[in-house]
């Protein structure tokens, strides 16, 4: 793991693998680059793997103020300019990191040459956002330990805990975050409305939804799918934070959307 500072922000990165096409990938909210472990090895002989904290996540610098999917979609340019990748990259990203893949993809088309979103978070239902606000409220109050149970159930099916050391390991270091950079990063995704920068996308994009997605069930990522011109949609039995519980199986899906692309 590397660190570097950008213009006033230092950000923690990996840069591992080989090839000639780069592919960057964006984690969840609550995530860090870590959530990327096991989805990274398949891919070391064929692409270069760029993954990094967030700004406000992991080990990246903390997050105060107001944040918007565009900055966050700087922190992406800046980090290839400064790591001198150029050329056009392929991008993934679970959850708000799906947001956050999207809006670089619009923001930077000629940088992109494809996106896969997984359970993207584009925003918030307007009937829901007092609630939600009020949850964050208490979240800076109280700290992580008073959303873990609701985010576990929600987002980490109990079908999917087999592995039970697996879970556990991800229930920590999401207990790890830093409840103001979290918030931060939930007011962000609460204010967001990216209908139309979802109709920007012109790049091959796959969108996948988790069946056991209890957070963003399959229809919300399918809407954000159909929102896209020309995106392909798929459904695969996982969950919320599926780059965590079936690496295997989101491995192989990009591996072959990318494939598909490449061709």
């Amino acid at each position: 793991m590397q660190f570097i500072e950008l213009d006033r922000l230092a950000l923690r990165y990996e840069l591992s693998g080989g090839g000639d096409r780069t592919l960057v990938l964006v984690h969840e909210m609550g995530g860090s680059l870590e959530s990327w472990d096991e989805v990274v090895p398949p891919f070391a002989k064929s692409r270069r793997v760029l993954r990094y904290d967030t700004r406000g996540a992991g080990m990246s610098q903390k997050a105060r103020g107001e944040l918007t999917f565009g900055t966050m979609a700087a922190d992406i340019a800046a980090l290839l300019d400064t790591l001198r990748i150029t050329g056009k990259v392929a991008l993934a990203g679970v959850a708000v990191g799906g947001a956050i893949a999207l809006q670089f993809a619009a923001q930077y088309p000629e940088r992109v040459s494809a996106v896969i979103v997984g359970s993207p978070a584009t925003g918030i239902a307007p009937a829901r956002r007092v609630a939600a606000l009020e949850r964050l409220a208490k979240i800076e109050a109280g700290g992580m330990a008073f959303a873990v149970e609701d985010a576990m159930l929600n987002g980490y099916a109990p079908e999917l805990r087999s592995d039970i050391k697996r879970f556990e390991r991800f229930r920590a270091r999401w207990l790890g975050n830093d409840p103001a950079s979290y918030t931060t990063i939930w007011r962000m995704l609460a204010n967001a409305d990216m209908q139309e920068t979802l109709s920007k996308v012109r790049c091959p994009a796959l969108v996948i939804g988790g069946s056991l997605d209890r957070v963003r069930p399959p229809p919300m990522a399918e809407e954000v799918a159909k929102a896209i011109p020309g995106a392909r949609y798929t459904e695969v039995r996982t969950g919320h934070y599926m780059a965590v519980q079936t690496p295997d199986l989101i491995a192989d899906w990009f591996d072959e959307f990318l494939r598909s692309v490449d061709a």
